[in-house]
C-alpha cells in the first residue's frame, strides 16, 4: 500500500505500526523519498482490509490524498516493523 499526501512528519509510520500491532497484522511500514508512506500488512484479511481503510484517514494531523492498494500473496513474515 502507498499513502499520498501530507503523511510524513505527522506520525502516521508510528500510529500504522500500533494499529498493526494491536490487530495482530505481520509486515512493515516506512517513509519513501518522494514523501509517500508505504505499508505491506499480512494477516486475516477483514484486519488487512481495516488498516488500508483507516490509512484513507490517518492519524490526526495527516492529510491523506489516496492510497494505493496491491494485493499480494503472503510472505509468511512475523512481527511488525518501522523502517
Amino acid at each position: 500500500m502507498i499513502v499520498k499526501g501530507r503523511v510524513q512528519g505527522v506520525f502516521f509510520r508510528a500510529e500504522t505500526a500500533r494499529r498493526a500491532r494491536s490487530l495482530g497484522l505481520a509486515g512493515w511500514v516506512r517513509n519513501n523519498p518522494d514523501g509517500t508512506v508505504e505499508a505491506v500488512f499480512e494477516g486475516d484479511r477483514e484486519r488487512v482490509e481495516s488498516m488500508v481503510e483507516w490509512s484513507g484517514r490517518g492519524p490526526a494531523l495527516a492529510e491523506v490524498d489516496g492510497v494505493e492498494v496491491e494485493w499480494e500473496q503472503p510472505r509468511n513474515d512475523s512481527g511488525f516493523a518501522t523502517r
